[in-house]
């Protein structure tokens, strides 16, 4: 799941695909490369990123949609939006997937998925206010997956409450979103055992590690080159636990 970002301040590549044609040619490169699915999104979430209103994000996204699934007609395409005007529209410009960070706890974009038949990728995050709780990455206090885990079961209970099918949903378990590095390398560590604590098939989680500070810190490494070859090389090893769907910026044979 190749990653377009269509931002001007994305930590890795804001700026690079921001005009439309640059980003429509960077959607077709990555499918030739071998794709499966292109996120496409228009705000970013990196820590301290300037909020996007939704009409600003749809006149971003509209000519990409329109381009990419003009010159590549049976493209799966991915939609990163955590509003409901956005998420509408792109469904309609004939999108395949919504991904909603912040697991569709708003209830319009629920209703909006359960009245909707394409896929879903909901993503466990801690909000405070309505705003993206970043706490210090740094911060050594000891720390357990309990709660991210217990975060996520959440966002499955809330979209199969709404009677959702679980075949279109994929479950994120948002490394970086709220979370500090020990909590994220617990997060990791538990992955083997992350199917059966949640009573859900590996193959339908998303993980998205690509290029975060939890790879950075944790090899010691910076520089998107280094970062995508340590991404790659944690996507296999997640590969062989049965992980199937991977969020990243570098396609790789390992990340497909």
């Amino acid at each position: 799941m190749a990653i377009l970002n269509l931002t001007p301040d994305s930590f890795s590549d804001g700026g690079a695909f921001i005009e439309p044609e640059n980003a429509i040619a960077q959607g077709k490169k990555l499918l030739a490369q071998g794709a499966r699915i292109i996120d496409i999104g228009a705000e970013s979430t990196r820590p301290g990123s300037r909020y996007v209103a939704p009409e600003e994000e749809w006149e971003r996204l509209a000519p990409v949609i329109n381009g990419l699934r003009r010159e590549c007609q049976d493209c799966t395409m991915s939609i990163d939006t955590r509003h409901i005007e956005v998420a509408s529209l792109a469904l309609k410009a004939g999108a395949d997937i919504i991904n909603d960070i912040t697991g569709f706890q708003d209830a319009e974009m629920l209703d909006l998925a359960s009245h909707s038949n394409g896929g879903l990728i909901a993503m466990r995050i801690r909000l405070i206010d309505g705003q993206i709780f970043m706490p210090d990455y740094s911060d050594p206090s000891p720390k357990k997956a309990d709660d991210a885990i217990g975060e996520l079961k959440a966002v499955k209970d809330r979209l199969l409450n709404a009677n959702i099918a679980p075949e279109r949903i994929l479950l994120d378990p948002g490394f970086g979103f709220g979370t500090t590095f020990l909590e994220d390398k617990a997060i990791w560590n538990a992955l083997p055992q992350l199917p059966k604590l949640l009573n859900w098939p590996t193959e339908r989680f998303c993980i998205g590690i690509s290029r975060k500070r939890f790879v950075s810190r944790a090899f010691e490494v910076e520089g998107n080159g280094l970062l995508d070859a340590k991404t790659a090389e944690m996507h296999e090893a997640a590969a062989n636990i049965g992980y199937r769907v991977f969020r990243t910026h570098s396609v790789t044979r390992s990340a497909i």
